[in-house]
């Protein structure tokens, strides 16, 4: 076996074997989460030496399958009593507790597997040897937890070893509260005494099991920095945040206290995946929820890494919070060795907090409250458009969005909702453009317009980055001055401004100043001419926002961190705390994943382009014809059998269809002309793009109808009733049994019924493919509303009220969402 020996104070995730080097005692506690630990390490002692001896170790250094084996083998086997406290069930430690349950069972030692959260658990019950009243009330002092909890918890198990110990039942703690720094269980008016008046509430939520294990160091810097930044904290302690009388009571004291925004320190998410329902608890106030990391890692992993958090941290609290919609920002603080407790032969791990990680999360969240309680008249807004490739020709590029008649429609709500837009501000697709093309761009040479920044103003920007970002920059580009944008002592940024509405082209990442040298170069850290432009909108146009318009920009794939970013990571370097919204195509949630945990952007997910069937066109629509005449032909007229046989083949190959579809050098002549029907058949009926989405503009009339179609085409959920496909469920109530128009060679010859109600376009009626564009046909009367089902067609009637009732009304009302998202943030 390769072990490692760990150190005192060292919690790695358990994917390396590793050796406890702990030695036996009466009782051993086993748990996940460092706060239990703290909590027992402290009541043992309080209670000293006459008990039984107590060893404690975390769960968390266990996931190998060796260091379970060499645990049990050097300190379980000489235990007289084991408690687990597991959190997510069996599945999360499957190795630890079938070998610690046969270890137990054959030393006849007493073993408690209980559940780390307040719900029963079954399959631990089973694994434990002990009576389960004596499980339960071991299992209710963790769950209750507190100090009093814990000194019960010791004595309870002495007693069970038959030690004499005076022990008293759990205690229940109340399950949610306020938390003030030295003050005893405050209400909402002791802790008013705190606050200064009329100034804005920023509420934290956190675990109280930080409360417990008096490991509160993060919420109190918060709390700290909060005040400094002119916000009144309501600190929120919570058992579980799916706990519906917690739930209630943070809900209840939000709205009396008036919360502005609300920094959240607790994991997981409150909504469920895939279900309706989003998170009630902190989200029915309509304020800004800013999801704030409290690592289980160790500082120096994260400051010497790249990926910034481990995969335990990353699932527990940045993946699961993004199902509740929450605004992803720093890690705060990490788990630091506190002290190693000798008796315990244990170290006793606390949160330490890194400053300027609070600082930065505390300034994010008082620029977000800044925009909200600003009226719209005074909010100033950078609209950013992107430009990759760096050519004029791809200025406001968007993956399937019309980006300049989408922020034309923007302007005009904008407007309507009181923004200050200046005079003459553009508000239609080719007005924008006109704007972009007539100044400074990304692409050389010398237009007019734009905005200067100077020198001066750009180097007190530069010289409050950190010295790595700083010498990073000057390193690769050399001094602000040698800039290709720097002009007669200023750097000429790419900005339109109409009033406090600035509408700008992202400068480049450096890759047109040196394409040879860059281009595949991930870790190019930005021109100064790229910081300039951030720092001219984050001080001298001082903006409450920024829009970075459609997928995708550059700024969220800058240099530094995956995620949890440290002040010299160059996404923060640039951006820095700065309210951030971000308009993204809703099938890439993977790219738009990177906007929000690089950039601390709010994704406003837009629809896809309509879409439509492909049908064939050009070349290809005069070989579909040449095709259908070649089976017409077949069986009376052989010679221009021959002939067109000859002439589909001259076309395949002058246009490479013959490579496309396979046609080998041993294909006869009727195997290449079915692989080229069966091809042709099938391009028909692939779904493509009609067009680009405009933002906040639904789509209409036959758009529309394709849409709900294409939307509709295959199964959803259980794939019953409502969720089936529209045109398997019209096939099914048109009797053709056996035929699958989602899976069917599309070239095969059709010899199944021919329905009057699909005799609805001209051409040849003879393969699989024309059946399914009959059948498309006919799906598009139905929901384009010119002709009513039939009334026996009960499978499609169930698809086509699903249409009309729940998905019509969804997307023909999503471009309003879409502007109201962007409004509100």
């Amino acid at each position: 076996m390769h072990l490692l020996l760990t150190q005192p104070g060292q919690v790695d995730d358990g994917t390396e074997s590793v050796d406890l080097g702990q030695s036996p005692g009466d009782i051993v506690v086993l748990s996940a989460a460092t706060s239990d630990l703290a909590v027992l390490s402290a009541a043992h002692a309080r209670m000293g030496d006459d008990g039984p001896s107590l060893r404690l170790a975390n769960l968390m250094q266990l996931g190998h399958n060796m260091s379970v084996d060499l645990y049990l083998e050097q300190t379980i086997a000489g235990a007289r009593l084991v408690v687990v406290r597991l959190l997510g069930g069996i599945g999360y430690w499957p190795y630890g507790v079938e070998q610690l349950s046969a270890l137990c069972r054959e030393q006849n030692i007493a073993l408690a597997v209980v559940p780390g959260d307040d719900h029963p658990d079954l399959e631990l019950a089973q694994s434990s040897t002990l009576p389960a009243d004596a499980c339960h009330k071991l299992w209710q002092y963790c769950a209750h937890g507190g100090r009093a909890n814990a000194e019960n918890f010791l004595k309870y198990g002495a007693h069970l070893l038959g030690f004499y110990a005076e022990w008293r039942e759990p205690a229940p703690l109340i399950r949610a509260g306020i938390y003030w720094p030295g003050e005893d269980a405050p209400g909402l008016e002791e802790l008013r005494a705190h606050w200064v008046a009329g100034q804005p509430v920023a509420a934290i939520i956190f675990y109280r099991a930080l409360v417990q294990a008096e490991d509160l160091a993060p919420v109190d810097a918060l709390i700290q920095a909060l005040a400094a930044r002119r916000l009144n904290p309501l600190p929120i302690f919570a058992g579980s945040m799916k706990d519906g009388a917690s739930g209630e009571l943070i809900r209840s004291l939000m709205a009396e206290a008036q919360v502005q925004a609300v920094f959240n320190l607790t994991g997981f998410a409150i909504s469920t995946p895939g279900q309706d329902g989003t998170d009630t608890h902190l989200t029915e106030i309509g304020r800004p929820v800013l999801q704030v990391i409290l690592s289980g890692g160790a500082r120096e992993a994260w400051e010497e890494g790249t990926q910034g958090l481990s995969p335990r941290d990353l699932a527990m609290n940045v993946a699961l919070p993004e199902v509740d919609g929450r605004i992803i920002t720093r890690a705060i603080s990490f788990k630091q060795a506190a002290h190693f407790d000798a008796s315990t032969e244990v170290a006793v791990l606390r949160h330490e907090p890194i400053v300027h990680r609070v600082d930065f999360v505390a300034d994010l969240g008082a620029a977000w409250v800044r925009l909200g309680r600003a009226a719209p008249t005074e909010r100033r807004i950078g609209v950013v458009v992107a430009n990759y490739p760096n050519r004029d020709g791809r200025l406001g590029n968007g993956v399937g969005l019309d980006t300049p008649a989408s922020i034309g429609r923007l302007f005009q709500r904008l407007t309507e909702a009181d923004y200050d837009l200046g005079a003459g501000p553009p508000m239609n697709s080719k007005a924008v453009m006109d704007h972009l093309l007539a100044g400074p761009s990304n692409a050389p040479g010398e237009r007019e317009g734009g905005v200067d920044f100077a020198l001066n103003d750009y180097l007190d920007f530069f010289h409050a980055l950190p010295d790595e970002v700083r010498a990073g920059v000057k390193d690769r580009w050399g001094a602000p001055e040698s800039d290709p944008f720097f002009v007669d002592g200023s750097f000429r940024l790419a900005v339109h401004q109409f009033g406090n509405l600035a509408l700008a082209i992202q400068p480049a990442r450096g890759y047109n100043i040196d394409p040879l040298g860059t281009y595949h170069d991930p870790d190019l850290v930005p021109p100064h001419g790229y910081l300039a432009f951030y720092a001219w909108l984050r001080s001298e146009f001082d903006a409450h926002a920024v829009i970075h318009f459609g997928k995708h920009g550059n700024l969220e794939w800058l240099p530094g961190k995956a995620l949890a970013l440290d002040r010299t990571c160059f996404p923060e370097a640039a951006l820095g705390p700065m309210p951030h919204l971000y308009p993204f195509i809703v099938n890439d949630p993977g790219e738009g994943t990177q906007a929000k945990r690089r950039a601390g952007a709010v994704i406003l997910d837009h629809l896809t382009p309509p879409l439509t069937r492909a049908e064939s066109y050009g070349p290809l629509r005069d070989l579909e014809q040449l095709v259908d005449e070649y089976y017409q032909a077949a069986g009376m007229d052989l010679r221009r059998l021959k002939l067109l046989g000859g002439q589909i083949l001259e076309i395949s190959r002058r246009i490479g269809l013959d490579r496309e579809v396979g046609i080998g050098d041993g294909d006869g002549e009727m195997e290449a002309l079915s692989k080229i029907d069966n091809y042709l058949c099938e391009l028909k009926e692939l779904q493509i793009r009609d067009g680009l989405h405009v933002f906040g503009l639904a789509p209409e009339g036959g758009l529309a109808t394709d849409l709900l179609i294409a939307l509709t085409r295959i199964p959803r959920g259980d794939g019953e009733g409502g969720n089936q496909s529209l045109i398997r469920a019209l096939a099914n109530d048109l009797g053709m049994t056996g035929f699958d128009p989602l899976d069917c060679a599309m070239g095969d010859p059709w010899t199944g019924p021919r329905p009057e109600c699909l005799e609805i376009c001209e051409g040849d009626w003879r393969t699989l493919g024309d059946t399914v564009e009959r059948l498309e046909l006919l799906a598009q009367g139905l929901v384009g509303g010119e002709r009513e089902p039939d009334g026996v067609w009960r499978q499609t009637g169930a698809v086509l009220d699903f249409i009309r009732h729940q998905l019509a009304p969804t997307v023909t009302g999503c471009g309003e969402a879409e502007l109201d998202g962007l409004l509100t943030g």
